[in-house]
């Protein structure tokens, strides 16, 4: 796959047994501070094309890597919030990296690795965020990687790029399907989750190229499986073990929980698959059911394709038999409704104006392992308005193409990640 120019690194070469929570905001909803003030926010339209960008970036990751193309009891846990302005419908957490500490706010991802935050001196260009730009020269704990550290070498696993070099400095490119992207130093810093759970050697980008729909956030925090995903850097103390809820609306809050503590009864595991691409989390679907009804699809069409589960994906796609077997079981229980057009990817929507009440079919799926995961309201329906309320699922085009999970459907439940231990859990009611 060609490199696109706008990541080469010639453009911009320039100057130098506890539990933590985070909270998590929805990126346009009002709990989300950096919004404040900005000027549109993106339109639905505008939401979901930057959604199919990122999905057809992922099939290109997935693409070129196949060749197509000891536990403590450890537990952080940060309050998620939406996030606003520019961008997409992801999830937001604050953290704290330098010394003194910066407060930052950063998409969390979990199909990503890298973390990268804008950083002054900007030597390209930054777009513009809520809270100062991070400053590695005002830090007493910022330290360039030198092009010649092996931790350098790792970098094209994290970000699909080769390093770069800069007078012995190693430099980090990262692109994303919508022509977002940073470019940047790549270096070390000192990380704080919550007070007593800070991480002084925390490998990061420090971006002096920044562009896309990040919104009013500081950049991104990764939650992939890489080595030098978070995960992974804090597996020491967290034991490679994370858990989510998104909340049901941009109004509410959810979390993000770094280590085990705790995990109810009601979570079920299905394990996680060992597929192509190092950074993503592999599920096995086994069926959808819908209005008590299991659909009758032929368990090859979920083989086929293989499952993610990601937190930056907004809309579920499936593969085209999956979603065409569903889109009909859906409408043939939605017959009383009115139609409305189709919103963007969305092609079975409902004029949903003139009712106080509405009843809509259940829909549950299957994973591996008998993992029976019960849809929230939130997680079946995606609304433009009340006039054109759409069933919340799209089709991939292709039967190979890689089918993902997506946030809408992860909407209220207790999603755990016990990565060390080969699984993901599902349980209800993780949040509002």
């Amino acid at each position: 796959m060609k490199k696109p120019s706008l990541l080469s690194f010639k453009d911009w070469a320039g100057g130098p047994n506890t539990k933590s929570t985070l909270e998590v905001v929805h990126r346009h909803g009002p709990c989300n501070q950096l919004g404040k003030g900005e000027v549109n926010a993106p339109t639905i339209s505008e939401i979901l094309s930057h959604d199919q960008s990122r999905v057809n970036s992922i099939q290109s990751r997935l693409d070129l890597s196949s060749g197509k193309q000891s536990l403590r009891s450890s537990k952080t846990t940060l309050p998620a919030k939406s996030g606003s302005s520019l961008g997409a419908g992801n999830y937001i957490v604050t953290v704290g990296l330098g010394t003194p500490k910066k407060d930052l706010s950063l998409i969390f991802d979990t199909g990503s690795d890298l973390t990268w935050t804008q950083c002054q001196p900007c030597v390209k260009y930054c777009y513009k965020q809520q809270e100062p730009l991070l400053d590695p020269s005002t830090s007493n704990t910022y330290t360039n990687i030198s092009c010649n550290s092996a931790l350098c070498s790792q970098l094209g696993s994290a970000t699909g790029n080769s390093p770069g070099c800069s007078t012995s400095t190693c430099l980090y490119a990262i692109q994303y399907g919508d022509q977002s992207f940073s470019i940047g130093f790549f270096g070390k810093e000192k990380l704080t989750l919550t007070n007593s759970d800070v991480f002084d050697n925390f490998f990061f980008g420090c971006g002096q190229n920044n562009r896309g729909l990040f919104g009013s956030t500081a950049g991104l925090l990764g939650l992939g499986r890489d080595k030098l995903s978070i995960v992974s850097q804090t597996a020491q103390k967290y034991g490679q073990f994370f858990s989510y809820c998104l909340p049901s609306t941009s109004s509410k809050t959810g979390y993000l929980t770094f280590g085990k503590s705790g995990v109810p009864s009601s979570v079920a595991f299905t394990p996680l698959s060992n597929s192509q691409g190092q950074s993503f989390y592999f599920i096995d679907v086994t069926a959808i059911i819908v209005g008590g009804t299991k659909l009758s699809i032929s368990p090859t069409v979920f083989s086929n394709s293989g499952t993610i589960i990601d937190s930056g994906t907004v809309i579920t796609r499936l593969p085209p038999a999956a979603y065409s077997a569903l889109r009909a079981a859906f409408r043939q229980q939605m017959t009383k409704y009115p139609t409305a057009p189709a919103l963007s990817i969305l092609d079975t929507c409902y004029d949903l104006s003139k009712y106080t009440t509405v009843s809509i079919p259940t829909i549950s799926f299957l994973f591996n392992g008998n993992v029976q995961v019960d849809l929230a309201f939130s997680g079946i329906l995606y609304a433009g308005s009340a006039s054109q309320v759409c069933l919340g699922f799209a089709g991939n085009s292709d039967a190979s193409a890689v089918g993902i999970f997506g946030n809408v459907q992860q909407k209220t439940l207790n999603v755990v990640y016990d990565v060390a231990g080969g699984k993901l859990g599902f349980g209800p009611g993780g949040c509002s």
